[in-house]
């Protein structure tokens, strides 16, 4: 935290995200990257023959990642442009290099290339995160595999399931997601090395005209700073499309989450699932005796906020003009590292909610008892029918019988004693009502839906990413 309390600080670095995703976003990291890219265009354009000596590359090289930010900042104010000035810093640290520094090259070759390495390493950490949550749910999904409950519709009782699978429609969300992920992080190009408009005028000038020396030099820088390729044409910026492509994504994953973290308050509201709860955590400060979910809340939260970000993006893609204008820089600014730093931290949660949760058979027992009678009545009557019973006579008397009960829960707060009327009906007689009752006969393919969906989707992505499932990271929860 700042020693300075009189200045505001961002809740998302001091409060939620990881330490990893601050420091992908951090000035230290953007700089340094600014000046790997003015090492990159230095050593391609010596490759192909501009006049630029081996020790100057060298110099650059020594002084990537000491910055003298004090003297930026004074540049910066002077100027009033921030690649300048640190081109100008640069300068100072190599005063033999200083004349190749940034050489053909405008503000959006360290800016946009650097957005979208910063864009891609987060994506990744994102992307290892999902996978992670994805196995905590389905550990989870594959103990309670078999655990019937009420599925409910509407909010209103519908066909049992069972605990597993509802945790699996959770998990199949964020398979989803890690698709879209995967997608992009596959797509994803450098900007390269493509001039003041994208018509690459400047590098052709370099090179007296040669074309294939032009063209040549953008493939360089491209696989210098780990890409394959850069994307076909540009304005002065990279296609602004990608950064709303890339928060569509974000938006996804954090839709995902919030979907799950709200139908977990459901379930608490009810007192079948519970997130964890610290032995000395306080749920409120006055009723001593609340249980709040306040990691699902938080997850909802930011959730929501990473989601309100995805129209930004749209927004910034939709008004850019011709081949640049300004006014995507500063939204780009807050939109980019916020998502991802939200995102991160609502998956953080995520994790530490999926694999503490925390079950009440005895309740989901009881929730599912109450409604059961109700949906076992076509069963029950078959069984009544195949003892010797007369179909229509049956289906009468469990009409009546079913409304009779209704009334008893809904007018007088009783419970539902269907079973009790039935079995004191002689009709029923020779039915086992217990054995027609049994819970799993209700949940359909649940529990095979379960095993099946581990293991032809999710075992095969816990086999491509093992190292993921051994990573652990600190989180504020």
């Amino acid at each position: 935290m700042s020693d300075n309390l009189n200045q505001y600080q961002n809740p998302l670095i001091t409060r939620y995200a990881s330490a990893e995703m601050s420091e992908v976003w951090s000035p230290q990291r953007k700089f340094s990257a600014w000046r790997r890219l003015w090492v990159a265009l230095a050593e391609a354009e010596a490759e192909l023959g501009l006049p630029i000596t081996r020790q100057q590359i060298e110099q650059l090289k020594e002084h990537v990642d000491d910055i003298d930010f004090d003297a930026a900042g004074r540049y910066e104010r002077r100027l009033r442009h921030d690649v300048m000035a640190h081109v100008y810093a640069y300068g100072d640290a190599c005063p033999e290099a200083r004349a190749i520094i940034h050489l053909g090259a405008t503000s959006c070759f360290v800016t946009d290339n650097t957005d979208l390495l910063l864009l891609r390493e987060s994506l990744r950490l994102v992307h290892g995160r999902v996978v992670a949550v994805i196995d905590a749910l389905v550990r989870f999904a594959r103990k309670y595999r078999d655990l019937p409950c009420l599925a409910l519709t509407h909010m209103q009782p519908a066909q049992p399931t069972t605990v597993g699978k509802r945790a699996c429609l959770w998990a199949y969300d964020l398979v989803l997601d890690l698709g879209e992920i995967e997608h992009r992080l596959a797509e994803l190009k450098a900007r390269g090395a493509k001039g003041t408009t994208g018509t690459q005028a400047s590098f052709l000038r370099l090179f007296d005209g040669d074309h294939k020396k032009a063209r040549r030099l953008e493939e360089l820088v491209c696989r210098k700073i780990g890409f394959e390729e850069s994307y076909a044409v540009t304005g002065q910026t990279y296609p602004r499309k990608i950064d709303s492509q890339v928060l569509a994504v974000l938006s996804g994953v954090a839709q995902s989450a919030h979907k799950a973290a709200t139908d977990l308050r459901l379930l608490a509201h009810r007192k079948e699932l519970e997130e964890p709860f610290e032995k000395e955590q306080i749920g409120s400060s006055a009723m001593a005796y609340k249980r709040n979910p306040m990691r699902s809340e938080r997850i909802c939260s930011l959730g929501r906020f990473v989601i309100s970000l995805e129209s930004s993006a749209a927004h910034t893609a939709a008004t850019q003009w011709l081949e640049r204008t300004l006014d995507d820089s500063a939204n780009r600014r807050l939109v980019l590292p916020q998502a991802f730093l939200a995102t991160d931290a609502v998956l953080l949660l995520y994790h530490n909610v999926a694999a503490g949760l925390v079950v009440y058979p005895k309740v989901i027992a009881a929730h599912l008892e109450a409604e059961l009678p109700f949906m076992a009545t076509e069963n029950i009557l078959m069984a009544a029918v195949a003892a010797g019973g007369d179909r229509q006579d049956l289906h009468e008397r469990i009409r009546r019988h079913s409304q009779a009960a209704a009334a008893a829960v809904k007018q007088q707060g009783g419970r539902n004693d269907l079973l009790d009327r039935l079995a004191a009906d002689e009709a029923f007689a020779n039915v086992d009502l217990a054995a027609v009752l049994e819970p799993l006969q209700f949940t359909g393919r649940a529990t095979q839906q379960v095993d099946e969906f581990i293991a032809q989707v999710v075992d095969p992505i816990r086999a491509k990413y093992p190292s993921v499932l051994d990573s652990d990271a600190a989180v504020n929860v």
